[in-house]
């Protein structure tokens, strides 16, 4: 096999092509990427229940929560009255009748210290009744692994008693996993508790669980997609992500109960799962996504609801000609000046005030989640309605529109035809349609080709994607390296159309062992661990290596596809570097000769990057290494070897 390396050159290759979308599914944010340890922090936690179209919660309060046992129970009661915060208005109410009682969390698999490691725990106490201190710990089988004193604060009987905020670090002495956060009293007493944290020292600007952080950086992504994904829409509009409620001060952000919560809810499950006390805090809100992109180097892309409950999930809509329509619009107005304006502005004062006085600089924003147009929604009338308003007050904000939930039926069609014809009528009407493709990595071997004869007019966002071997709930053995190197294969595609695909994000991203709504996901971890996934180096090749051009294939990339092997190039011109990335998805290595156009000379040893194994290999927690990228560096033979089962990318630097 041959391949001739073109002086011509092909497209442009936008800086930052390759990025994130983050959801909060599977645990990702509270319990994953959101450092929090404690689960149900401030007693607001609901139990969810139903399906399509009729979907309830019960509040549970004291979900994760109870009292310790070692010197008789105290009482515990969930009340309301006097919060910290009225957005979270229940609260603990605490009664010890002997020292020492206290209540502990459970903090999902349980707390986990890492020995000579800080942790930070706070909350919000009122000593109703008391007279005594507190002491805060971490213990597990009757075993104090952490400790730490806190004095209170007591005024004078029949004072008004005022919440305080205590602090204490505790510092771990062993290594431990499965314990419980404790507070207990001193003395016998009522003690009222809200908004407990734990969080480590170690976490990201305070914030960013360290390892999940590091991962997310390591992908040097051009754009992070943000929140979601179906939570965005909500299960009903009550339900839905308001972007609003989760800015300010943490203790202001109403809890909210996750879409994710009712995921294969049916009648065999009472309408009720495992997963029923999945709920967002909302520590993680827009100023942290936006604070996470400043810190990854990611341009910001935050999704909007527009006035539509999940379309998979609810019949609920705003209509249009309803004044509460108008929210949702002003909401979308109102999130760039908090994004980009100055601090003389309402929501400009806010980011200032959440310690960000610079601008995000958020240039691009979605309109609607994975919608589409139907007898009884009006999605087509409610993007040019956003996009009326926006481009008259910002018009340069780039706008993504949405192609619907696949690419292969009439609601697909109808979205292009609407955008085909809109798009020409009016200057910066769509930036580019996000398309979603959840399939078999057959599909992507098939359709590698996909965007080769797409009108080049209106550009596209490959904003989910991922191939499925299996799926379900909690399956890691899902993101194998057959399914990667699939997405490797359509990715070339992708690289060699890239002026009509300008962004493209692999989806889920992350994933608790344990607490996995959906799989193949990009990266999974536990309590103390984290690793990438197949699925995860593929999108970091390409990351690191998408260069500045594209260099023309002249059709040998179908000659190639014809012995199975999925290839394009690319010209960093900055590095002066060749990129060839190849695809072999034959059972036994395969050897292509390289022919280089006279215009290049090569100038030195080049770069090889290397993905291999089994088809069937997969990475988990006790084996986070199974499938990995091999890199060295060869002298330039005029010859590229690609093993079985492999993905190789390779680097030659040139003259000319």
């Amino acid at each position: 096999m041959q391949l001739f390396i073109s002086d011509k050159k092909g497209v442009p290759i936008q800086e930052g092509m390759i990025g994130l979308f983050f959801e909060d599914i599977n645990y990702a944010a509270d319990g994953g990427l959101y450092a929090e340890m404690i689960e149900n922090r401030s007693f607001e936690f609901l139990d969810c229940y139903g399906t399509v179209g009729d979907y309830y919660t019960k509040l549970d309060s004291g979900y994760g929560w109870s009292a310790t046992k070692e010197h008789g129970e105290g009482r515990m009661e969930y009340v309301m009255g006097s919060p910290v915060d009225r957005a979270n208005p229940h609260y603990l109410r605490f009664t010890a009748d002997y020292a020492g009682q206290g209540f502990a969390n459970k903090a999902y698999d349980g707390v986990r210290l890492e020995k000579g490691k800080a942790y930070r725990a706070s909350f919000y106490a009122r000593c109703v009744s008391f007279q005594g201190d507190l002491e805060v710990s971490v213990v597990k089988d009757r075993k104090t692994y952490a400790k730490a004193e806190v004095s209170c604060i007591h005024v004078p009987e029949h004072t008004w008693q005022k919440w305080n905020r205590y602090e204490a670090v505790l510092t771990a002495e062993e290594d431990v996993r499965g314990a419980q956060f404790v507070i207990s009293l001193t003395e016998p007493g009522v003690v009222e508790f809200d908004f407990i944290s734990l969080m480590p020292q170690d976490a990201v600007a305070g914030i960013f669980r360290k390892d999940l952080f590091e991962l997310l950086k390591g992908l040097r992504p051009g754009f992070l997609r943000f929140p979601g994904g179906c939570i965005i829409e909500g299960n009903t509009l009550e339900n839905r992500y308001r972007w609003k409620e989760s800015v300010g001060r943490p203790e202001g952000r109403r809890n909210n109960f996750n879409r994710w919560a009712v995921h294969e809810t049916k009648p065999e499950n009472g309408f009720h799962t495992c997963y029923s006390h999945y709920n967002q805090s909302l520590g993680l809100g827009y100023y942290e996504y936006f604070l996470l992109c400043e810190l990854i180097g990611a341009k910001p892309l935050p999704v909007l609801n527009v006035g539509l409950a999940c379309q998979y999930q609810s019949y609920e809509l705003v209509e249009m000609d309803d004044p509460a329509f108008q929210e949702f619009i002003q909401d979308a107005l109102d999130l760039v000046e908090f994004a980009n304006g100055g601090t003389d502005t309402k929501w400009g004062a806010l980011r200032a005030q959440m310690g960000h006085p610079e601008p995000f600089g958020m240039t691009m924003m979605g309109i609607g989640n994975e919608q589409w147009q139907t007898d009884k929604v009006d999605f087509f009338a409610r993007y040019e309605a956003f996009e009326k308003a926006i481009h008259e007050k910002y018009p340069d904000m780039k706008l993504i529109g949405s192609a619907g939930p696949d690419i292969t039926s009439e609601r697909y069609d109808a979205a292009w035809k609407f955008y085909y014809e809109k798009a020409p009528k009016k200057e910066n009407f769509v930036y580019a349609v996000d398309e979603h493709y959840y399939v078999k990595p057959e599909w992507l071997y098939e359709h590698a080709d996909f965007y080769d004869e797409y009108p080049r007019d209106v550009k596209v966002f490959s904003g989910e994607y991922a191939a499925h071997p299996v799926s379900g709930m909690n399956r890691p053995d899902a993101n194998t390296l057959g399914g990667a190197l699939a997405e490797a294969a359509f990715l070339t595609g992708l690289e060699r159309n890239a002026d009509v695909v300008v962004l493209a994000s692999y989806a889920p991203l992350f994933a608790r062992v344990g607490y996995a709504q959906w799989s193949p996901d990009m990266i999974w971890f536990d309590d103390c661990r984290a690793y990438g996934t197949p699925s995860y180096y593929v999108q970091k090749l390409y990351a690191e290596n998408m260069g500045t051009v594209t260099l023309s294939m002249d059709g040998q990339e179908k000659k190639l596809r014809e012995e199975e092997i999925y290839a394009n190039v690319s010209l960093d011109e900055k590095a002066g570097e060749i990129i060839i990335k190849a695809v072999n998805r034959n059972a036994e290595p395969k050897e292509i000769t390289l022919g280089m156009a006279e215009a290049y000379v090569p100038a030195g040893s080049m770069k090889l990057m290397t993905l291999s194994g089994k088809e069937e290999d997969y990475n988990c927690i006790t084996d986070p290494e199974k499938v990995t990228v091999h890199a060295e560096e060869a002298a330039y033979t005029g010859k590229l070897s690609l093993p079985a089962h492999g993905f190789v990318v390779a680097r030659i630097p040139v003259k000319g």
